[in-house]
């Protein structure tokens, strides 16, 4: 499958997910905050969840498991030992290269998501806090955020935090040499004007049409990632609108652009109302590039005045309730506006936020129990408009919801 991706919505043709596994419990209250949590997860529980959500997507698409795209990916020894090499390098672990490239493609696979335990064999070992000599991928199963489709090429992400930059290493990996998926990797470290400040994370990133995306600019993604899209829309002499979205620097919750912001139809999508579609001090910016140049750089009041001027006639639904500022900061905390579409009117999102649900019914959609649809109680290909319920009592305390946990492949052509 080749990499197409034009919009938020078009239905959904592959995606990539990964279900998570041991390494969101390799983490402990003392460390849960390194590994970019604010709890620790309950693996059984997030199982459970996560199957109902992963047993939606079977139904709907092609669902890849990142697992087993890197194990095709490394059936060279030259590869195996080429990703050991940059993993080791960027995590000062090149004491364990040679114990990894001994492994086999299984176990080298698992190693590269599941970490490597320390060896008790000195002293400066034995007395180490440290458990891993290589770290898990506490966030791994956020597939959203190391990777970028992007038109019909994978902008390869320049995570901010270290404890995430192996999550782009393998995704680069994958891309580059698996042939389940096929597309054109761009990486910045791979550019002359790189500079190292340079930070891009995929929940930041929404391909809102063929010459419109929107991103994020907050504590994941910053002025320099907004400034390499530039230049390469004008290297490529693309036609191209970037609207940035300013975020706030706390609390967690607005990590990403797609924390407040999502499509939901061609003519819907779900806002965290004060953020979005209210003037306040958090900046948004329209940048057109045209010919090759850059043809204006301007302000807006909001995102939505933004979409508006760019003839995109969306309906804004609110995360929460519209008259209670209180429910939608809860609603929103629990990623109330991370909807993942599997085509225009039809998407996924948490069970849990409640007034959201109520808010999506209102509006035309049938609100669906993904355990209804897995019993064969309900079937989602009688429904022209709907929202898939997803369980979410342990998954949404890692931090993201059903688009942070999706990298979508492919999707059809979208007429808006």
């Amino acid at each position: 499958m080749k990499v197409n991706v034009n919009s938020e919505i078009g239905n959904l043709q592959g995606v990539i997910i990964h279900h998570p596994g041991s390494e969101i419990e390799n983490m402990t209250p003392q460390n849960a905050e390194r590994a970019l949590y604010s709890d620790i997860l309950n693996l059984s529980v997030a199982t459970k969840e996560y199957c109902e959500f992963e047993g939606v997507l079977r139904k709907f698409t092609k669902v890849y498991e990142v697992k087993n795209l890197l194990k095709e990916a490394l059936q060279s020894e030259n590869i195996r030992r080429e990703l050991a090499h940059k993993v080791c390098t960027n995590e000062k672990a090149m004491h364990i290269y040679n114990d990894l490239i001994s492994l086999d493609v299984d176990d080298f696979t698992k190693a590269m998501i599941e970490g490597v335990e320390m060896k008790q064999d000195t002293l400066t070992n034995f007395l180490s806090q440290e458990r891993y000599a290589l770290r898990s991928l506490h966030n791994f199963f956020f597939m959203r955020d190391a990777s970028i489709s992007m038109f019909n090429e994978v902008l390869i992400s320049r995570m901010a935090n270290v404890v995430r930059a192996r999550e782009a290493i393998i995704m680069e990996t994958i891309f580059d040499h698996c042939s389940s998926v096929s597309a054109k990797t761009i990486n910045p470290i791979n550019f002359k004007d790189f500079d190292p400040d340079i930070n891009i994370e995929g929940g930041d990133v929404i391909i809102a049409s063929n010459d419109v995306i929107l991103v994020g600019l907050g504590s994941r993604s910053n002025t320099k990632a907004v400034d390499f899209l530039i230049n390469r829309f004008k290297e490529n002499k693309t036609t191209m609108n970037i609207v940035v979205q300013e975020l706030p620097p706390k609390p967690e919750s607005f990590i990403h652009l797609d924390m407040v912001f999502t499509f939901l139809d061609i003519d819907k999508c779900m806002i965290y109302e004060p953020l979005i579609a209210k003037h306040n001090k958090h900046q948004t910016v329209h940048i057109r590039i045209e010919n090759g140049k850059v043809d204006f750089i301007r302000f807006r009041n909001t995102l939505m005045e933004a979409l508006k001027i760019l003839k995109f006639d969306l309906k804004p639904l609110t995360c929460g309730t519209s008259d209670d500022l209180w429910v939608q900061q809860r609603e929103q905390w629990h990623s109330g506006t991370n909807f993942f579409a599997l085509g225009p009117g039809k998407v996924m999102g948490y069970g849990r936020n409640s007034y959201t649900m109520e808010e999506m019914s209102k509006n035309g959609f049938e609100v669906i129990k993904a355990r209804d649809i897995l019993k064969g109680k309900r079937d989602i290909n009688e429904y022209h408009k709907f929202v898939v319920a997803i369980e979410g009592s342990e998954l949404p305390r890692g931090g993201g919801g059903a688009r942070c946990m999706t990298m979508p492949v492919a999707r059809e052509k979208v007429e808006w």
